[in-house]
Parts: structure tokens; sequence; C-alpha cells
């Protein structure tokens, strides 16, 4: 991960730069503040199983992990944030006036029973506590205020939560077969909306999912479509809370992407 390093043991000190490991997206390198100083931001991720993930020993197969992906992480350290992990064998109430900011991110498809639908046979791999945890932490943020981004699965989490419903298999948009940074299809955004703000009239994206948001929850408006009218960023009318589909940490850019800036100065306001 991103490092900042003193050049003083005054804690004041100016800070330079560090490069990050070659895992860093090129051109992320930036003079941070003390991170430490930055705004929590929570990040969700998965749980696994070692068997599943191949590692060794063999005797640890049935032990079972918390797996993250570091790309959230350095979005958040390069914004000047501080990345908290969120383990889903916790009591997400526990985070709700912990956390300065929510970043839900991608990974397997929600329970259609979550959203009153039957499941189809395209269904990819389901992890029912994970919806229920994240469900839940976005209940806490709800009531404190605190700003959310939904990154893929994060986006069609926040619409479930707010009482929409998603297309199940949308095979078109399930390009796995392609490297994560690959440019798929343009994504147009509302004039005026925060996501407009962030990154002008279109945005080029990857694309690597194959669900889709369908009946918009209540409170949100969308914000940006593909060209197929694919729904691709959506945001809270009454909340800083925003969702886009493709994933902006996996983007080969030499240049940040300005939705982590967005929610780590919202977290620390």
């Amino acid at each position: 991960m991103l490092r900042s390093q003193r050049t003083s043991a005054d804690p004041g000190a100016d800070i330079r730069p560090v490069r990050a490991p070659p895992t860093d997206r090129a051109g992320w390198e930036r003079t941070l503040s003390p991170v430490a100083c930055g705004p929590l931001i929570g990040i969700t991720g998965r749980t696994k199983t070692a068997g599943e993930l191949n590692m060794k020993p063999e005797t640890f197969r049935d032990l079972h992990l918390d797996v993250f992906y570091c790309d959230y992480a350095l979005g958040v350290i390069a914004a000047g944030g501080l990345p908290v992990f969120l383990p889903g064998s916790a009591d997400p109430a526990d985070y709700a006036d912990r956390l300065d900011g929510l970043l839900l991110t991608g990974g397997t498809d929600i329970e259609p029973e979550r959203y009153g639908h039957a499941p189809c046979p395209e269904l990819y791999t389901r992890e029912p506590e994970r919806d229920a945890f994240e469900l839940a932490l976005l209940d806490g943020a709800a009531s404190t205020g605190r700003p959310v981004l939904g990154i893929c699965r994060g986006i069609q989490v926040l619409n479930v939560h707010g009482g929409g419903t998603l297309h199940q298999h949308v095979p078109p948009h399930a390009c796995h077969d392609q490297p994560p940074d690959s440019i798929v299809h343009r994504v147009d955004l509302t004039e005026g909306s925060l996501a407009a703000s962030l990154y002008g009239p279109s945005i080029r994206v990857n694309s690597l999912h194959h669900q889709t948001i369908d009946d918009l929850a209540d409170g949100y408006e969308v914000t940006g479509t593909s060209d197929d009218g694919t729904i691709e960023v959506i945001e809270a009318r009454h909340r800083p809370w925003l969702g886009v589909q493709w994933h902006p940490e996996l983007m080969d850019s030499r240049d940040r992407d300005p939705v982590f800036d967005w929610l780590v100065k919202a977290a620390a306001a």
C-alpha cells in the first residue's frame, strides 16, 4: 500500500511521497498529509475458506478468511483517507458512530429474495451473510448521515436497501474474460449531477458485472446510463450516497479517480 514518510521526528513535519508497490495504479504517487489524520473509510470484503483460495497446508482448507482487494484501499489512501477493512463477522452496529464514510465493494450476487424475486438459473455465487452485513451497515450510515460509495455490487446493494430490484443476469456486461482495466463502453452523465461534476458529460469505463438495476429505489436518481440504457450511476436525493456500476479502482489511468476524492472529502466534512 501507499505509505507516507516523515522527514523529521516532528509530527508536523512535511510529508514526502513514497512510491507505492507495483500493485498500485500508475501515477497515484502524491504528497499526503499524515494518513492517521484522514477520515476513516470502512471497506467491505468477502469471506472465503482457505480451500476455496487453494491455500496451503491442506489442513487449513476449512478455515475462514476475510478477503479484501487492495485497490479499493489504495484509492482511499491516495485521496487522504484511512481505509478500515470490515470483517463480516463483526457487528455492523458497532461501526455506525466510528466510521466517517463507507465503501461497498464489488463481489458476489445479492440474494434475489432480498428484493422479492425467485432466483434465476444463471445466478453466480451468493453470500447471504454479506448481504445482511452490508444492508445493516447502510442502516447505520443512514442514521448518522455518513457518505457512502457503492462500486459494482455496491450500487446494487444501495438499490436493494432502498427497495429497488435487479436484473439477475445481463450477459453482455459480464466482460470477465478481459483485463479488468479494459475500456468497454461509454457512460453518459446527467448535467448538473454529482457524477458529472466529477467526470464531465461522459466517461469510458470497464464492465465486470452481470447484474444491473431494474426498478430504481425510491429516493434515488439515475445520473448515468450506457448506450443500451443500463443504469450505471445512481445518486441519493437527500443523502451523500453515490453508486457506480463500473470499477473505478481498476481503471488504468495516470490520474487518481475523482470518486475517491469525493468520498474522502465528504467523510471529512
